[in-house]
């Protein structure tokens, strides 16, 4: 098995839980609070894990390069206004389908890749991407009478257009991410991706600390009371990163964000195990709809 398949499964996972535990403390941080913790508390381990690839395995640090900065930073802003999207979308409906609306990324981080690394994908892998956004779709109506009208009212409603928004700047992020990783040419992917994971980290916290303390300097206080919780969503968080930035150094994003899909997955098991939420027959028909894509996009790509 190649790489980037366990390491991909493995950031899906560690999202999830991420976004789990975010979810969490929105009861009582607000979504600006409850998006810094994930950078916040995660950019010490950040830093950490580089270290340790350089001191224990003996991997040199990459020069900086004008590319890289610039991408990062690109990258960096638009992780922070995705992620503040994506919070704020699971106060206007439950966990699993809230995150399911961001799961049209795949087919943007495909479009940007294209434009940006001039990354092309194979039909097969766009077909298998489709019929993942298919199931997408299939749980973005499972709530209401299905019919056309319901169909185009849900793809313009409020929950989808922040969805689709929060999906296409995280496509944006995932490819800044690459470019940035590319750009430091070292003969480690590894090494690329942890540095490239602890310069855009350091740079979120301090950016996010500016923008908290001249907006609400008092929701730094309570970030700092709920550690316990917050630490949490950082460790996951940079861990998840860590992995996401792997297997972009390692592949295309369309085929990362692809197979990432699985999270809805384990979203399903998180909405139902831990927040009790109930999921109907069409939910679950779209979740499986999606697991044959990233079946179909691993054999078809």
């Amino acid at each position: 098995m190649e790489l980037w398949i366990p390491v991909t499964i493995a950031a899906a996972f560690l999202q999830n839980l991420r976004s789990a535990l975010q979810k969490h403390l929105r009861t009582s941080l607000s979504t600006t609070g409850a998006s810094f913790v994930r950078f916040g508390y995660g950019f010490p381990v950040a830093l950490v894990y580089a270290f340790a690839l350089h001191h224990f395995a003996g991997y040199a640090f990459p020069s900086f390069n004008r590319t890289f900065l610039i991408w990062s930073v690109i990258g960096g802003l638009a992780q922070i206004f995705a992620t503040i999207l994506l919070v704020y979308l699971f106060s206007l409906r439950n966990f699993a389908v809230g995150t399911a609306y961001s799961k049209t990324e795949p087919v943007q981080a495909a479009v940007f890749g294209l434009i940006i690394l001039g990354e092309r994908i194979t039909a097969g892998a766009v077909a298998a991407i489709i019929v993942g956004i298919a199931g997408v779709m299939m749980i973005s109506v499972a709530r209401v009478p299905l019919s056309w009208r319901n169909l185009g009212a849900a793809l313009v409603s409020r929950t989808a257009l922040i969805g689709i928004a929060s999906g296409a700047i995280f496509g944006i992020s995932a490819v800044a991410y690459r470019t940035a990783s590319l750009a430091l040419q070292s003969p480690h992917p590894l090494m690329q991706a942890a540095v490239t994971l602890a310069f855009v980290t350091v740079f979120q916290t301090g950016f996010m600390l500016v923008w908290m303390a001249a907006k609400d300097p008092a929701e730094i206080g309570r970030v700092i009371r709920s550690w316990r919780s917050s630490s949490l969503v950082g460790l996951a968080g940079v861990l998840g990163s860590a992995c996401w930035f792997t297997a972009m150094t390692l592949q295309p994003v369309a085929y990362v964000r692809g197979l990432g899909q699985i999270e809805l997955v384990f979203t399903f098991i998180a909405s139902v195990f831990f927040f009790r939420e109930r999921i109907n027959r069409m939910e679950v028909a779209g979740c499986l709809l999606i697991v044959t894509g990233i079946l179909l996009l691993l054999m078809w790509r």
